[in-house]
């Protein structure tokens, strides 16, 4: 199931499950509570092809307001799923079903879409060495769910935040008087830490390569030069593109021999599928 992608501790799950239900419940759902309060069954309906993701996040929602539920899920995680299929069936109490619905779906879709976005560019440049990598361009709050998503889509996270690798931009590059100088002041401060270090132009790939980090970023380079970046840097440290990439122009980048290719739009840029959760059994055609 979703352990084969190392989701979030159960702790940060539960957190971004309270909030969303404390957003939609508030002192209580006044609709639900016109329902009988008996048991009753529901299904979850895939309304588009999509990589569904997200699952914990559902499941949670469902176990917070009735830890009786039965959730039988029909696909894993990480599966594609066609339009028309019943993902999971589900039985429990009729108002806890309808008051965890929309909350479980937000996260369902959402998820869902970020994972499908991902297989996308994950599908397009298959065949080449690069890896799809995702940025921080997450929505506030969601973060180590987005990334998760990413993960289950196929793609490789970029550093979660601004804590576990170091990354040197023009500003810290201006600061510090220059390339070298910044990738020196920056390994003295936390060797512990990996290094990505940005360059503009060819000149100071030669600078990073000489000095040395985890991966270079070749930011907004036009093809040629590019593929000359390529074939200086010859391996000896992994480059990444990012800037301006979308999925008709991604394969071409990865086929110059790139290592990875950042994209902000996988989590900024979010299409949710469209879900739905219905009361009652599922059409027998399914």
């Amino acid at each position: 199931m979703s352990g084969r992608f190392d989701p979030p501790p159960a702790t940060a799950i539960q957190a971004d499950v309270a909030r969303a239900l404390a957003e939609d419940l508030g002192k209580g759902d006044v609709t639900a509570a016109l329902l009988p309060d008996v048991a009753d069954a529901a299904y979850l309906l895939c309304k588009q092809d999509a990589v569904i993701a997200g699952r914990p996040w559902f499941d949670a929602c469902h176990r917070a307001l009735d830890p009786d539920v039965r959730i039988d899920w029909r696909i894993e995680e990480g599966d594609r799923a066609a339009k028309g299929t019943v993902l999971a069936t589900l039985q429990g109490r009729a108002r806890s079903l309808v008051s965890a619905e929309r909350a479980s779906l937000n996260f369902l879709q959402t998820l869902s879409g970020t994972a499908t976005a991902t297989a996308a560019y994950v599908d397009a440049v298959r065949g080449t060495k690069a890896q799809i990598l995702d940025t921080r361009k997450t929505l506030p709050g969601l973060r180590l769910a987005q990334k998760y998503a990413v993960r289950v889509g196929g793609g490789v996270n970029h550093r979660i935040g601004l804590y576990d690798a170091v990354m040197l931009k023009e500003n810290h590059v201006r600061a510090a008087g220059g390339l070298t100088a910044a990738i020196r002041a920056a390994r003295a401060m936390h060797p512990e830490l990996p290094l990505i270090v940005e360059v503009e132009t060819l000149a100071q790939l030669e600078e990073a390569l000489a000095e040395g980090c985890e991966r270079i970023l070749i930011d907004d380079f036009d093809a040629p030069t590019r593929r000359m970046a390529v074939r200086i840097a010859a391996g000896r440290i992994p480059l990444e593109v990012s800037g301006g990439v979308d999925l008709a122009g991604v394969r071409a980048i990865a086929e110059d021999g790139v290592d990875c290719v950042s994209i902000g739009a996988l989590t900024k840029h979010v299409q949710a599928i469209d879900l739905s959760l219905k009361l009652g059994p599922p059409p027998d055609r399914n």
